[in-house]
C-alpha cells in the first residue's frame, strides 16, 4: 500500500540549534506507519541529513535549478542537493511562481532535474483567491499539471501538492468538499495521463494545515498528506500533525 506523507517546508527559517526538533521528532517516530519529511533551508540541509541519518526522517531541499552545473551563482542543483544528502525537492511552490516569476515551463524542467538526479519532486499546483472567487479554480490546477508534471511520472519519482495560494500561512482553509473536489480531479487527470499507476502518485494537500484541523483533512479521499509550513518547524506541533496521519 502507498505510504502516505507528511512533509514539512521550512521556508526561509531555521539555524544550526533547529536541528534539535529534527532530532526530537525523530526520537518520538523511530518507526512511524507514514514516511516524514523536512525540506530546511540549503544552510542547513547536509547537516539536517548527517542529524536524519540513521532515522525515519526524509530530508529534501526547497528548490533547484534546471541544470546539473553552470556558471548560476546562488543556486543549487538537483545533483548538489542528492550529494547533501537529500532525497526530495520542492518545485513549483507558489512562492516560486509569484516571487521569482516561475513558469510551468521551468518547473517541469526542475522536475525532469530532480528525477536525472534521483530525487523525488514535490510538484506544486494552486490557484490565488481571485481565480477561485472567479470559478477557475479546476482549469487553473489543470493547466498547471498539464504543464508542470513531465512524461515519465511515477509514484516514486513524484509527489503532487495542492496548495490553494489564499491559503497559505493565512489561516485560511478550503472546505473538505473543496478540498475533495480538487484532489479527485487530480487524481482523474493523473490517471488519464499516466494510467492506473497514477493511483499510487501521492498527493498532498497544502495550506494552513496544523495540528487543529489535520484529522479532518486526512480524511479526505484522494488527500495521501500533507505539505505542512509552520507548524513543521517545532517537533511538538509537526508531530501531532505525523501521528494525526498515522491514524488516518
Amino acid at each position: 500500500m502507498m505510504r502516505r506523507l507528511a512533509a514539512g517546508n521550512w521556508k526561509m527559517h531555521g539555524t544550526a540549534e533547529s536541528l534539535d526538533e529534527v532530532r526530537a521528532l525523530a526520537s518520538t517516530f523511530p518507526s512511524p506507519k507514514c514516511d516524514i519529511l523536512i525540506c530546511p533551508p540549503a544552510t542547513l540541509l547536509s547537516r539536517m541529513a548527517e542529524t536524519a541519518a540513521g532515522t525515519a526522517i526524509a530530508v529534501g531541499a526547497q528548490d533547484c535549478h534546471t541544470s546539473p552545473t553552470g556558471a548560476h551563482t546562488g543556486d543549487i542543483s538537483a545533483e548538489m542537493i542528492a550529494d547533501a544528502g537529500g532525497a526530495y525537492v520542492i518545485v513549483g511552490h507558489s512562492e516560486r511562481r509569484s516571487d521569482h516569476g516561475e513558469s510551468n515551463a521551468e518547473i517541469r524542467a526542475k522536475a525532469m532535474a530532480a528525477k536525472s538526479a534521483g530525487l523525488a519532486a514535490i510538484i506544486c499546483v494552486g490557484e490565488t483567491l481571485q481565480e477561485r472567487e472567479d470559478g477557475r479554480t479546476i482549469e487553473i490546477v489543470r493547466g498547471q499539471l498539464g504543464g508542470s508534471i513531465p512524461d515519465g511520472t511515477t509514484g516514486q519519482n513524484t509527489v503532487v501538492a495542492y496548495e490553494p495560494v489564499w491559503a497559505i500561512g493565512t489561516g485560511k482553509v478550503p472546505t473538505l468538499a473543496e478540498i475533495a473536489e480538487v484532489h479527485d480531479d487530480i487524481r482523474k487527470e493523473m490517471i488519464a495521463r499516466f494510467g492506473t499507476a497514477a493511483q499510487e502518485i501521492r498527493l498532498l494537500y497544502g495550506g494552513s494545515v496544523k495540528p487543529s484541523n489535520a484529522h479532518e483533512i486526512f480524511g479526505v479521499p484522494n488527500v495521501d498528506g500533507a505539505l505542512v509550513g509552520g507548524a513543521s518547524l517545532k517537533a511538538d506541533d509537526f508531530g501531532m500533525i505525523v501521528a494525526e496521519l498515522e491514524r488516518a
